[in-house]
């Protein structure tokens, strides 16, 4: 009979095989840690008009209400890292929006490797999320292993530092757990310090209705007022506080094929995005 921890490794294993960077399990259970920091969070408005934040609270802090059965979450990160950018005077968009969506690409992904599991272990029952449904995707990738919670509150990989989406696979199959890592911020300031907002209100913490890639993205309604000219000419999301961490000296190109940017997107000029309507 096969072990749980060869189930883990050879999932793990397949992932890598399927281009996602790094693989980490925890045990599907409730975040006790996560509840009062998220209740808090919440009660200070820090969501904004992001109002789907208040929606299933029960279910964001355990995934076996959202999952029947559940007994791991396999979280995962891609990395989305590139070298390449737009011609220097016009407007400015997030790294992670240079390609196809990633909410597909990644979920194509993560639909192969619960076919892999199931053909290989036996039937066993999951879903597949990415960034889509109330799943708290950075407490389960710092719940195994994958990184720390930086103080801009990206997840942080001494490896790879910060530039990968992530995502999660819930099943119903018990395996082994890995160990969070120790966090590796130290006294450096540079994401809070850098934010053209002051959206990083203390370490750890984001107010997200102050972050440019709210007001971006997000918000419905016009920008405030009190807001113009700190926008650092970004116009759809924000990548300042990863540009200046020290640890995402260590990130890589990706190579996903389906992430490579639309040389016009990156050739346009100003004049060009000025005249969208």
């Amino acid at each position: 009979m096969i072990s749980k921890q060869a189930y883990g490794s050879s999932i793990k294993q397949w992932a890598l095989e399927l281009g996602f960077q790094q693989v980490g399990i925890a045990k599907a259970d409730f975040l006790e840690e996560e509840a009062p920091r998220l209740e808090a969070w919440l009660n200070a408005n820090h969501q904004g008009q992001m109002r789907y934040m208040e929606n299933h609270f029960d279910k964001r802090l355990d995934p076996r209400k959202l999952v029947p059965g559940a007994r791991s979450v396999v979280s995962l990160a891609y990395n989305y890292y590139t070298d390449q950018s737009q011609n220097a005077e016009t407007p400015k968009i997030s790294k992670y929006a240079y390609g196809e969506d990633y909410h597909f690409v990644i979920k194509r992904k993560l639909k192969s490797l619960l076919r892999k599991i199931q053909e290989e272990i036996g039937e066993i029952s999951g879903r597949c999320f990415v960034d889509s449904a109330p799943v708290l995707d950075k407490a389960w990738a710092q719940k195994s292993g994958i990184g720390w919670m930086g103080k801009h509150s990206n997840i942080v990989s001494k490896k790879t530092g910060s530039f990968y989406f992530l995502a999660e696979l819930i099943i119903d199959l018990e395996l082994p757990a890995d160990n969070p890592v120790t966090d590796h911020c130290g006294r450096c300031t540079a994401c809070i310090d850098a934010c053209p907002t002051g959206a990083i209100i203390q370490p750890y913490m984001v107010d997200g209705s102050k972050c440019i890639s709210y007001f971006t993205i997000e918000l419905r309604d016009g920008i405030p007022q009190e807001m113009k000219g700190q926008l650092d000419d970004w116009m759809f999301g924000c990548d300042v506080c990863q540009d200046v961490c020290p640890w995402n000296r260590f990130s890589k190109p990706h190579q996903e094929e389906a992430f490579t940017p639309n040389e016009s997107l990156l050739s346009m000029t100003k004049k060009e995005w000025l005249d969208i309507t």
